[in-house]
């Protein structure tokens, strides 16, 4: 067994005692653990169980990097040293994380853009209003499933609809994923809220999901107790929200539990996620086993099962669609992102060359 100075409060803020076999032992007597709570692009905050204390990152980790994936994200487990009593923090290595929630970056870049890290279970907040959108609502799964994180869907707003309505917004759900757990709830009339604070077990890390304006942050503060946090209204306009979150960041419970507040995503794009879409489009996986061609597209071809399945009404055109849609996106990102990489080693490859070069002409001509 590794001997963890701090292992007593860093078990509180979710470090569960198997995550030592990925500690060297080496390196847990040389550092402490700590969890990193927030991250504001190049600066960090963490802590150990006491006070949240400023960090940097240690040259070597800093400049190996060679993609967002790379650099802590919030959530994640690292080795540090502390300097001036504990005020200051530098960051040595990340510990391997249990699973990483991350998205393709918003616009035309092909990269990964770190969402949050450790994370055990994910509410993907969507509000009953205009913002209700199965469509989207598919994308987060995929996002969530393809990181082996637990979904829970909650529907906001339910004051403002029948009980009726709000229980034909749940079988919508429900029609896609049977067993996926929905949970309507109110921040105005605080309807549904002891059954989220239910789920909110000590140790467990959640992170919050969803569009801006859809409740995330006044949920937040329901959670919490009081508010804490600054809230904006939608746009009345367009219903469209606001972002009242501009930064994620990790908040530990009265109940022990962690949960991670996230910005509101406007574009939702992935890659890298044949997993999410097997686990989200269960029925479609299992058709594509059934048609004709193993290389089959889903397209066009005669024996095709996904296609028959939507001719004959088994199987949503918009979901069949919808499925296509991101089947391309992921593909396209795959192959734009391996691109990408291929061209940084071989500039790489070329600096280091024309380094060592230089490096020889000074020796030949007597430089010091």
């Amino acid at each position: 067994m590794i001997m963890i100075k701090n292992l007593h409060t860093i078990e509180k803020l979710g470090f569960k005692k198997r995550s030592q076999d990925h500690v060297n032992p080496g390196r847990s007597a040389k550092f402490e653990i700590a969890r990193v709570i927030a991250v504001h692009k190049d600066r960090y905050t963490i802590t150990s169980g006491a006070d949240d204390v400023p960090a940097e990152l240690v040259g070597k980790l800093l400049f190996s990097a060679v993609s967002p994936v790379d650099y802590p994200a919030v959530g994640d487990w690292v080795l540090v040293k502390w300097y001036d009593e504990k005020t200051f923090a530098v960051i040595h290595e990340i510990i391997r994380r249990k699973t990483l929630l991350k998205r393709k970056t918003p616009g035309k870049k092909i990269e990964y853009q770190l969402i949050a890290a450790n994370i055990d279970a994910a509410f993907i907040v969507q509000s009953v209003d205009d913002n209700f959108n199965v469509r989207r609502l598919e994308r987060y799964l995929v996002m969530v499933n393809e990181s082996g994180i637990r979904p829970v869907v909650l529907l906001s707003k339910s004051d403002l609809l029948t009980t009726n309505e709000i229980d034909e917004r749940v079988d919508q759900i429900h029609e896609i994923m049977p067993h996926l757990q929905v949970l309507p709830f109110s921040n105005e009339n605080e309807s549904g809220l002891e059954r989220i604070k239910d789920l909110l077990e000590p140790g467990l890390t959640w992170c919050l999901l969803g569009s801006s304006g859809v409740g995330k942050t006044t949920l937040l503060n329901h959670l919490i107790g009081e508010a804490v946090f600054r809230t904006r209204t939608v746009r009345e306009k367009d219903s469209k929200g606001r972002h009242a979150t501009t930064a994620r960041q990790l908040i530990l419970l009265d109940s022990g539990a962690m949960v991670v507040d996230t910005p509101g995503m406007r574009e939702l794009e992935n890659f890298s996620v044949e997993t999410g879409l097997d686990d989200t489009f269960g029925e479609i996986s299992a058709l594509t086993g059934q048609c004709r061609f193993t290389d089959c597209s889903h397209t066009c071809e005669n024996g095709c099962a996904v296609l028959q399945a939507v001719k004959t009404g088994n199987l949503s055109e918009k979901r069949y669609r919808n499925y296509m849609k991101m089947i391309r996106e992921t593909r396209f990102n795959d192959m734009s992102y391996l691109e990408k990489r291929k061209k940084d080693k071989q500039f790489a490859k070329h600096c280091k060359t024309v380094m060592t070069q230089r490096k020889k002409q000074k020796s030949f001509s007597g430089e010091s």
